[in-house]
Order: structure tokens, then sequence, then C-alpha cells
């Protein structure tokens, strides 16, 4: 049985550049410089760039990222030694960046905790409530901010640097310390007296102007949209005849774009789409168990259990793995995975995650596979039906998904500086 044609009307409306926050060339150049440098970080030894290189599509290229502590990039990313080496994976998959500075996003992180809201008076729903300050220009600016506050990311272990100890007493105390910081450099502060209206003197910079620098980078440097995809909506350029099967199929039978739907392939919406579990979770205050609870973690409703945000799919291709926790390698798998959860759990294996070697931790990696209860309670959790595809169709839909990467790939304006204004190497 031949797959149903994709129809006009089921296909999003083309991906153009006035769909997203604009970026002052200024802002994103300093965006750039600190996007990269270690500065940022508690102990001066990781930047945001080292969890989202260009070398690698935006991501780190692992399954659970080596933060703060860690050494070298992507896959050959060690876990660090001695009284520096890392004492927690990161929980989750480094997300990647493509495209979240469209003006259509709401919400980001894999569990939605940072959503665009007038609850608090900053314009923001996040972990900071009302410790967020005012002057964001948009959602990436204020999703930058969180990295730097996170302890297994960026922000190191209490007592070893004084953001680490800062965010220990409140999550809002560690930004004026990096504010300080950026400020001390002289090229940082002549940069942002030149982009900044708001800045004449270097007391004036804060972290409001720092998280919209960064952001400025973020929104401009990570967008995508001329992929062979965007020239068929465009000017009808025809797909290879795989990627038109794959498009007909995700489009109908296969049933993707009930979620991955619109220009940018996410309906911003939480599922369970039951990944094996592995890691060391995101455990709570009140919940040490290593386990992920995905959206209740922030909503803390029942039916929230085990849901994660829809990743967009735009250059998809590029970053690898893939999960909420980075379960699968490839996108065949991944696929494979949205057909059958229960007999894809079946057959994973503990070697398809790419988690660096780290002896200390290894004995809690796999440990919440052996709670037998946890195990039933997010079994019981679906929100995909089975089907039934072969071989050809997976292939075809892959061939699909494929035909989402920008032809500019990681080609990006900016890219990635040879050196940053604190003298720090660049990852």
């Amino acid at each position: 049985m031949l797959p149903v044609m994709a129809q006009a009307n089921d296909l999003p409306a083309p991906l153009t550049a006035d769909q997203f926050h604009p970026s002052d060339p200024e802002k994103a150049r300093i965006g750039q410089l600190l996007f990269y440098d270690k500065i940022l970080s508690g102990n001066r030894n990781i930047s945001c760039g080292t969890c989202h290189h260009h070398d690698l599509g935006g991501t780190d290229g692992l399954s659970l990222g080596i933060g703060e502590g860690g050494v070298g990039l992507g896959p050959k990313r060690t876990a660090g030694v001695g009284e520096d080496r890392i004492r927690k994976r990161i929980p989750r998959n480094a997300a990647a960046l493509w495209n979240i500075g469209h003006k259509s996003i709401t919400n980001i992180f894999h569990d939605g905790r940072l959503s665009i809201s007038d609850l608090y008076g900053n314009g923001f729903n996040s972990p900071a409530e009302e410790w967020l300050p005012q002057g964001l220009d948009n959602i990436t600016a204020a999703q930058a901010l969180f990295p730097l506050t996170a302890q297994f990311e960026m922000a190191g272990n209490p007592k070893e640097n004084e953001i680490a100890g800062a965010v220990h007493d409140r999550i809002d105390a560690a930004w004026p310390i990096i504010a300080k910081r950026v400020r001390a450099i002289p090229e940082y502060a002549d940069m942002f007296a030149a982009a900044f209206d708001e800045i004449n003197d270097p007391q004036d910079l804060t972290i409001v102007q720092i998280g919209n620098a960064l952001g400025a980078f973020i929104n401009s440097e990570w967008q995508s949209h001329d992929s062979p995809f965007d020239a068929y909506l465009i000017n009808q350029t025809p797909l290879s005849e795989p990627a038109q099967r794959g498009m007909d199929l995700f489009y109908g039978k296969a049933n993707c774009a009930s979620c991955h739907s619109g220009p940018l392939f996410t309906d911003q919406k939480f599922h369970a789409l039951g990944l094996p579990a592995f890691g060391p979770g995101r455990t709570r205050r009140f919940d040490p168990m290593p386990r992920d609870v995905g959206r209740m973690g922030e909503s803390d409703a029942l039916e929230d259990a085990y849901r994660f945000r829809t990743p967009p799919l735009r250059n998809v291709a590029l970053t690898a793995p893939y999960g909420h926790n980075g379960a699968f390698p490839t996108l065949e798998r991944m696929i494979q995975h949205h057909i059958n959860p229960t007999a894809s759990r079946k057959i994973w294996t503990r070697d398809m995650a790419n988690l660096p070697e780290a002896p200390w931790l290894q004995a809690i990696d796999f440990t919440i596979q052996s709670d037998t209860r946890e195990m039933a309670r997010q079994n019981r959790v679906l929100d995909i039906t089975p089907i039934a595809l072969t071989p050809n169709d997976i292939a075809d839909l892959e061939s699909f998904l494929h035909s989402l990467t920008g032809s500019s790939g990681n080609k990006r304006p900016l890219g990635r500086p040879n050196s940053v204004p604190s003298g720090i190497i660049v990852d």
C-alpha cells in the first residue's frame, strides 16, 4: 500500500527571517564572545559553548553531558580527575539551540520550566520566580542565565567559588558576581558601552545586558531555514524520492505531525515516549531518587509525570543522540522507538547511551532500572500508539528528517571565536 500524499494544507507555512526576534549585530558579537568565555562559570573552566558547540551542531554529542569539572570537548570529553572531577552527570541531554529565537516559542527546556508569563511581573515563569530581573529582551535571553547558576553545569559546587556559594543562598545572588567579573574586563566594558544605550559607565552593566547579549547571539546564530524542505515549501523544488515518501508518511500514516507540527516541527507540548531510564535523574529536594519525572517536576501535577517537551526537528540530523536523556544514538533507532516504544525498550542496550567513563558514578548510572515499581510506573505512561511500518518506511522517514538540515549546516554567521576577552582558552 502506497503512503497517502501529503496535501498542501498539511504542510507548515515557510519559515522566514522576519519571524525571529531581531538581533542587534553589536550585541550578538558580544554574545558570541560570552558564549565561549569560561569567565561566566564559577570555576572558570566551562562555557556555554562547551555543551553547545559549533563543531557539534550546537550540542555536545553525548547522551548526558559532562559539565563543570570535565575536560575536553564533545564525545572525547572526560569526567575530570582528583578533586576537580565531576560529582554528577548532567541529568538531561543538551538540547539543540536551533531556531529558539522564533517568536512562536513560549517555553524552553525539556520540562518547560521557563515559559512566557506575567505571573511574577518580569515576563516569565521561571525557577527564579520573582527574582528573575526585569528587562530581558525575550525568552532566549532569560534562558541563557540559568546554566550559569546550575551547580553541575557551570556554577560548580558550594565552597569552591563565590558564584556557587551565592547560588546556594538564592539563585539571583550569583548574577551580580558574574556581571562584576565581566565589567572588570576592559574590552567587555567598552563593547557593552558601545552596544547598549543604557550603559554609560561599567557599573551600569548587569546580568540583564549579559543575558540580552547572549540572547542576541543565540537568536541570530542558530537560525536555520534554508533546507531542502524549505526550498520545497517556497519554490516547490522537488525533494529526493525517499524524502518525498518520508514526508508523505510524516504527515500521513506515521502521524508524526500530530506532535511535530508547525514550521519548527514542535507543538511545544509535553508527551510521554517511554524512553529507557538511566542517569542520575533530575532529583528534587524531597525526591532524591535517580528518576526524571519530566514536566511534573515543574508543574507538580501528577498527569504531567514522565512527559517531556516535543523537540523541534530542524537540523535534527546534526544533533545526535536523541531523546531527553539521549537514549538513542541514531535517527533510525529513535524512529523505531516511536513506532513501538514497548518493543524498543526490550531490545535497548546500555551501550546505546553515550556516557563518558566515570567509574565513581557508574554504580548509579543504571540503578533506576532495578526499581521495579518505578519502572512499572514509567511503563504505564505512554502517549504513543504503536503503528506498523516497514524498514523501507523507516528509511524514508529518516531521509525526510535529513531534508530538514539547512544547506548552511554548521557554517554559522559568526561561529566559534578564536579567543575571548578574558584570555581563557576557548574550547
